[in-house]
Formats: structure tokens, C-alpha cells, sequence
């Protein structure tokens, strides 16, 4: 019952809410999610590990990058949720506008141009 509570607790923070609809995108790197939700890597790096620690997001080493993206065997059920449970995430207000954020990201190559190790 205590890794269920756990997970109901990292659901319940917009940020890491935000965090996860675009993993479901993209895999990212903690440079990108600070370009796109315009927050320091602290914070950032801190809801990660949140996100990590009742295994929803992964992450893998790729050069000096650290990615990160939904663990594998969460997607299903994080898809549930978001789809069916509370499909209004999507489409709120801070949603598109991080999407809008992530293909300007994208196009604009934040990762290479990255200084966070």
C-alpha cells in the first residue's frame, strides 16, 4: 500500500505532472525541461528524482547528457491516467503552451548547446 500512496503523491504536483506529459513526448534531457517549463535545474532535477524514486521516469546516460524518459513499465498505466482518468491535462492552458515549448526546444537543439552535467 505504501508504493501506491507514494505514486499517488508524485501524481499530485503539477510540475511533476508537466514533467511526465512531455517525457511522454520525448525522451529529455534536464537542460531541455528547463528551456521548456522555464524553471532552474534545481527544481527540476529535484522533481526527477521525486519522479525516479517511485520509478515513473528513468534515466540513461548519453554522452554528458543524462536523458531521461518514463520508465518502461509505467507507460501503460501513466497513459490510463492521463487518457482516460484525467484527459483535461492535455489540453490545459500550461500544456499546450509546453508543448509550443518542447518543438521550439527541439528546433533549436537546446541539448547541444547545454552546460548542465
Amino acid at each position: 500500500m505504501e508504493k501506491h500512496l507514494e505514486l499517488f503523491k508524485a501524481l499530485s504536483d503539477k510540475t511533476r505532472v508537466r514533467i511526465l506529459l512531455l517525457l511522454m513526448e520525448k525522451d529529455l534531457c534536464v537542460c531541455e525541461l528547463m528551456f521548456i517549463l522555464k524553471m532552474e535545474q534545481s527544481r527540476v532535477s529535484h522533481q526527477l528524482q521525486v519522479l525516479k524514486n517511485v520509478d515513473l521516469v528513468k534515466d540513461e546516460r548519453e554522452g554528458k547528457w543524462m536523458i531521461y524518459s518514463i520508465s518502461p513499465a509505467e507507460k501503460e498505466m501513466l497513459l490510463t491516467v492521463f487518457d482516460k482518468v484525467i484527459p483535461e491535462l492535455k489540453a490545459a492552458a500550461e500544456s499546450r503552451l509546453d508543448k509550443k515549448n518542447l518543438r521550439i526546444c527541439l528546433e533549436k537543439d537546446i541539448r547541444r548547446t547545454c552546460s548542465v552535467v
